[in-house]
């Protein structure tokens, strides 16, 4: 976002071999040690201020896309966890964080992604894997080649909040967890129910016993998965 205060145009990718200081979401700490990708993309007045939480799911699509190509990985082993994770066999692979700033009346936009290429951190609250563990050796260049290709595809689909719905579509055909009983954790207390929908603002919709509750914010695990409440505390 400093280069974007500076005045860079946008369209800007910057990669890390390593980060020091790398955050998740809600300012969590991004473990990031060397062989993994770590990239960002800048972005100036990429869409409306109003439709600028949709470029999570559009970056969520795109990493899928990519990585299901890199890895010829069949239908079902990858998949996307709400809000902003991509799993590989329902263990953490892969994250996107976006934030956003008006610098005047302008927007800018950093989308930053992960990729745990060749290592993943032990103590999460959510499984981790990466894909030299499992099996699947991929370089770093190959890796961020497919993602800024796919990236740039996704974005014209999409067109700058125009088609939402066609991208809405092709994150619920990608979800985790759809159809299944699961739990977000939120400060405010945590919700189970049937992962059922996203409605066109990007929510998660649960049915708890018939009542449809829409979720804009939390952590998600899914049925059957073993989560420390400790670490995610």
């Amino acid at each position: 976002m400093a280069r974007a205060r500076a005045g860079d145009p946008g369209r800007l990718w910057i990669t890390a071999q390593a980060q020091e200081q790398g955050r998740g979401r809600s300012g969590r700490r991004w473990v990031s040690p060397k062989g993994n990708l770590y990239a960002s993309l800048l972005l100036r007045s990429p869409c409306a201020p109003s439709v600028a939480p949709q470029l999570g799911f559009v970056a969520a699509v795109a990493l899928h896309r990519a990585l299901s190509g890199v890895t010829g990985l069949p239908p079902g082993r990858l998949a996307l966890k709400w809000p902003n994770d991509l799993l590989l066999d329902r263990a953490k692979l892969a994250g996107v964080l976006v934030e956003g700033s008006l610098l005047g009346d302008e927007l800018a936009v950093v989308i930053g992604i992960g990729v745990n290429a060749a290592h993943h951190p032990a103590e999460t609250p959510y499984p981790a894997t990466d894909l030299g563990a499992a099996g699947l050796p991929v370089g770093v260049a190959p890796l961020f080649a497919s993602l800024s290709d796919s990236l740039a595809l996704t974005f014209k689909r999409w067109a700058g909040g125009e088609a939402f719905g066609a991208i809405r579509r092709d994150w619920l055909d990608r979800a985790g967890g759809l159809g299944e009983t699961i739990t977000v954790r939120r400060p405010e207390g945590d919700r189970r129910g049937v992962f059922v929908d996203l409605d066109p603002g990007g929510r998660l919709l649960l049915d708890e016993g018939g009542r449809r509750v829409a979720i804009e914010a939390g952590d998600v695990f899914l049925a059957g998965l073993n989560d420390n409440p400790r670490i995610g505390a």
